[in-house]
Order: structure tokens, then sequence, then C-alpha cells
């Protein structure tokens, strides 16, 4: 299994023989509903688009997770497997295979095996999906949540290999956390026992500017979630990504 970190939210997973970009941010800049006076995201030039890419995966609809310029560019022929706020956005763009999965559901292409889990809160009634992604060949297993939002019906597919999520907090005034590390992250990992845990939502080659950066601060770093980890003695190893760098994070595919 190996991952290469694209910034903020997006990954290149390759696993059971395919390549999986997980909600791709690879061109243009990061906005939120056309305002970026409140919240803008660069990087100091776009991605390549990765070659030979086998699946688009999109877990939620906003636009750190379904890219509008990304999606725009990327092949329409690419199958997308999504959450139900992503499918809209992917039917927008013209994808001509879309596979919208709710909790629960699994969708499989060969031997790789994708399974919609509860994932984050967006707005008051919508929840997203976070995803459990196996090689069925093997048996390893990948587990994604960008939000740090974790189900504890995680706890019937212990244990996984890897997890990918927020291992810091970022929070605003009076709001709290809006992406939750730290706590939920090590409450995770005594869920799941994976080998190796990555971080995910902070970090990149990426600059943000706007109002909102005014308010919006991060608690922790990765440094002292691995601190935190190792009080636990759970044998699971944090690795901190550099971006665009291909990590094989376990000693078989």
């Amino acid at each position: 299994m190996q991952l290469t970190y694209l910034d903020s939210n997006s990954w290149l997973i390759e696993m059971a023989g395919k390549r999986i970009l997980l909600d791709p941010w690879l061109v243009g800049s990061l906005v939120f509903g056309n305002t970026p006076w409140l919240f803008k995201g660069d990087r100091p030039q776009d991605r390549e688009v990765p070659d030979n890419v086998d699946l688009i995966l999109l877990s939620q609809g906003l636009e750190d997770h379904a890219h509008p310029e990304t999606l725009k560019v990327l092949d329409k022929s690419l199958p997308v497997v999504c959450s139900p706020g992503g499918q809209a956005i992917a039917e927008k763009y013209g994808y001509e295979t879309i596979h919208s999965l709710n909790h629960g559901e699994v969708f499989t292409l060969d031997t790789l095996e994708i399974r919609a889990v509860k994932g984050s809160p967006v707005g008051p009634t919508t929840l997203e999906n976070g995803y459990i992604l196996t090689d069925l060949t093997t048996q390893k297993s990948l587990y994604y949540e960008p939000h740090g939002y974790h189900s504890e019906e995680l706890k019937q597919f212990a244990p996984i290999d890897v997890v990918v999520t927020p291992l810091i907090n970022l929070k605003l005034p009076l709001l709290g956390a809006v992406i939750k590390g730290q706590e939920t992250a090590l409450k995770v990992c005594d869920w799941l026992k994976p080998q190796v845990i990555l971080p995910t939502a902070a970090g990149g080659d990426v600059h943000f500017d706007g109002f909102l950066m005014k308010f919006l601060k991060p608690d922790g770093t990765v440094q002292e979630f691995a601190e935190m980890l190792a009080t636990q003695n759970s044998g699971t190893r944090v690795i901190e990504p550099e971006p665009g760098e291909a990590i094989a994070v376990l000693s078989e595919a």
C-alpha cells in the first residue's frame, strides 16, 4: 500500500492494484461558495494530475473535498464513488459513471472494496461519508475520515491497518473544533489498532487567506499527538507525509 499526500484533504492511494484519487484539489484556488474574502487557499503552483488513475473517491460535497476546478479538468470517464452530497457535484461536471454510497453500502472494483461509514456532520441534517478501503486479496485495509468524526460502529471492523484522519484540532471561537484531532484520533487508534496513522486536513504546500483565518486556530501538533499516542503503548506508528512524496506505509502491498 502506497500513499501520496497532495495537500489539504487530497491523497493518491495505491492499493489492490488500483490508483484512487481521494478528495482531489489539484488546480486553482480553494474557495467556499465564491467568497474568497472569507476563505481562500492557494499553493505556489498547481499539482500535476496523477497518471493512470482508476477511480475518484469523494467523501463530501463541499469544495475542499469535491473541488470544482479540479473536477472540471479530470477525465470524465473515470468512475466516481462518492457520498450523496458528492453525487450532485459529480453530476454537475459531467462524470459518466457515479456510484453514490449511503452509510453501510459497499462498492467493489476487482479486488478493491470501498465501504461507506458515518463521517462528518455538514449542516444540521447531513452526515457525510468516511470510508474503509480493503484489498480483498491481502485483507490490508485503510480508514479515512477527514474531519475527525468517528462512529463507534467502526469497532466491528477492527483491526484496520492504516488510518488517515486529522491529528490536531482546528477551532473557531464559540463554535469549538471544526476539525477534530488529538483525542478523537487517540480514540480511533484504540478502537482500530492500526499499524500506521497519518494526518490529513492541515498542512501541505498551501497558503490560506481571508477573514476566517483571523479566527481559525490550530490546537496541538503532530509531534504532540505522537507523544500522547506513545503513552498508550499502542504500537501505532505516526507518519507525517511530505506533500507529493509517495510513502510505502505497509511492508506488503
